[in-house]
């Protein structure tokens, strides 16, 4: 069977993610389920990998979920990582600029291209998207990135003047990266439900919660820390479901 972790696998994370893996799977093997020795690692495309009949546990987005992977996969459970201002399990994007901008309110930023890392990324489009709607704004589309390192790298070299990152992603990046020094944060989206793990269908779902569960308060506290784990929560497809989906960046056809 395959697992894998790869929203917040980091590099100076993997011996961490490594012994939260480690739990997962003895806790698994325990009830009787071939857990794998070692997590996969450095698929290109990860929609593949999330619709693999074999797929005992990965972590997948909001937004593809809602778009591609509902009725084909089933939810796990969704960790919450104590994302401030947000409900247990939920989380929310932060819009960045330089530093140095003299622009302050998002309201100022109106009209500019934001960059984003996936045009079916809830964190990086969807949820911009929704919140500018809301106010009033509109930040059309800029440069694709690829991820949400590249985008604060975007921002903090000047080809970008605007971006919307993962707050637990742009947690990880602070502590990291010397380019999320070079910027500052504009404003935070509404929260929405975060990142869940998922499973194929053919897998005991619960059975996965409860692994989970159970490994994240057994953790070394270092570890947990350095993940920024809080505890596993259930959070029910069809929240994931009523999130509104705003129209796909010019140039990127909608998804089915």
């Amino acid at each position: 069977m395959i697992a894998a972790l790869p929203m917040y696998d980091r590099p100076e994370l993997t011996g961490a993610t490594d012994r939260y893996w480690a739990l997962i799977r003895d806790g698994l093997r325990a009830q009787g389920i071939a857990a794998p020795n070692a997590l996969r690692r450095g698929d290109a495309e990860l929609m593949p990998q999330w619709l693999m009949p074999d797929l005992l546990v990965s972590q997948t987005c909001g937004f593809p979920y809602r778009a591609r992977l509902h009725g084909k996969v089933r939810l796990v459970g969704t960790p919450d990582f104590g994302v401030e201002g947000c409900p247990p399990g939920y989380y929310r994007s932060v819009l960045i600029a330089r530093a140095d901008d003299p622009r302050q309110a998002l309201a100022d930023f109106d009209g500019v291209a934001m960059a984003y890392n996936d045009a079916l990324s809830q964190s990086g489009w969807a949820a911009p998207q929704n919140h500018a709607a809301a106010l009033g704004l509109r930040f059309p589309a800029g440069i694709m990135t690829g991820g949400h390192a590249a985008s604060l790298l975007a921002v903090a070299e000047g080809r970008a003047d605007l971006a919307a990152l993962e707050a637990v992603t742009f947690r990880l990046l602070s502590r990291s990266e010397a380019a999320a020094a070079a910027v500052k944060v504009v404003a935070m989206t509404d929260p929405t439900p975060g990142l869940p793990y998922i499973c194929a269908e053919a897998v005991d779902a619960d059975v996965v919660f409860d692994a989970i569960a159970a490994a994240i308060p057994a953790l070394e506290a270092a570890d947990r820390a350095a993940l920024g784990l809080r505890g596993l929560c259930r959070i029910p497809a069809e929240t994931y479901l009523s999130v509104p989906t705003p129209p796909p960046p010019a140039g990127n056809p909608p998804e089915n």
